[in-house]
């Protein structure tokens, strides 16, 4: 077995070589390129600033809401408690694909391992699968709260929401730690350019060599498991949840229902809207940009999008917000 180089000086200058590990007479990928957003030379300031101030956004606004629950009596509730592990949750996130994506645009060195690909698309994998569990475990909380509201404290203990916060968390790992092994069993002989900014499952399949039509069902699998099933009881909850506030006598108390449930249901839908789409459409209709604009979307736009949507549209949140102002 022997090393070869390969030249991208006219695409890539920055980059002397990549290296290819040669073994016979099959040629396998030893480190990939993330083109990213490589095409764009001319944006290449404008992108760096734009995710740095994106990042900051994320950042700022999932630790505010973190700590406005943690400091306020009146968010000491399960729905308060589910809300600071998702925007813990979302920090994680959005913080496996921007901060490779900032280094790239910064410093113009597209490379990364095989080993760095594998540990990002796991821990990308995992975290996506946990926001998936998560979401489901929220509804069931609205559940509860709307549906049984005389259980309400008995069922959703602390216990059992400890129990609940640790079964998302911990939930997907054992299946898209195999996911990601398998994928990465696989010999990449095609190309050792991935055309996205991070490694994700789409992309990096369209390098592998042979037939990766196994791998494309056990992503189907998965899917139906950690995303097509969680969506699944959302919706059951909710169906539950909006014939149940229908019935309540008055107008205000509708109003009220209503709101509670709003916020969550928009994450819903941007979430799993945007990844169902990448995930579950056909290979043959995949192209190099939807898959970037719509990873874009649910990596980065969800994640800075939901500090806004559960502060601006929760009236328990903006009361706490005047009470912290006001205090300081």
């Amino acid at each position: 077995m022997k090393l070869k180089s390969i030249l991208l000086t006219e695409s890539f200058p920055q980059i002397k070589h990549i290296d290819i590990m040669e073994e016979d007479n099959a040629s396998t990928v030893a480190q990939f390129l993330l083109l990213g957003f490589s095409d764009l030379p001319n944006l290449q300031g404008f992108l760096l600033g734009m995710f740095s101030t994106t990042y900051l956004i994320i950042l700022i606004g999932n630790n505010f809401i973190i700590m406005i629950i943690r400091i306020d009596p009146a968010l000491q509730k399960p729905m308060y408690f589910f809300l600071a592990n998702f925007s813990f949750l979302e920090i994680c996130y959005v913080s496996v694909t921007l901060p490779r994506i900032l280094y790239s645009i910064w410093t113009q060195d597209r490379s990364i391992s095989l080993l760095a690909c594998a540990t990002q698309m796991c821990f990308f994998l995992m975290l996506a699968a946990t926001e998936s569990i998560l979401l489901a475990v929220m509804s069931y909380d609205r559940y509860v709260a709307i549906c049984n509201p005389l259980h309400y404290p008995l069922v959703m203990n602390p216990t059992k929401c400890t129990q609940l916060a640790v079964g998302s968390w911990i939930g997907g790992m054992p299946f898209q730690l195999g996911q990601t092994c398998q994928i990465f069993s696989l010999h990449f002989c095609k190309s050792n350019q991935i055309d996205h900014f991070f490694c994700d499952i789409p992309p990096v399949l369209k390098l592998a060599c042979g037939d990766t039509s196994v791998n494309e069902l056990y992503v189907y699998v998965v899917a139906i498991l950690l995303a097509a099933i969680p969506f699944m009881l959302i919706l059951t909850s909710y169906s539950k949840i909006i014939a149940t506030i229908l019935r309540l006598p008055t107008a205000e108390g509708r109003a009220k229902a209503f709101s509670t449930c709003s916020s969550h249901l928009v994450v819903v839908v941007l979430f799993f809207g945007s990844a169902s789409v990448t995930y579950l459409m056909p290979k043959s209709i995949h192209s190099a940009i939807s898959d970037k604009l719509l990873s874009l979307f649910y990596t980065i736009v969800t994640p800075m999008l939901n500090p806004l949507i559960y502060s601006l549209r929760n009236k328990d949140v903006i009361a706490a917000m005047r009470r912290l102002f006001l205090r300081s």
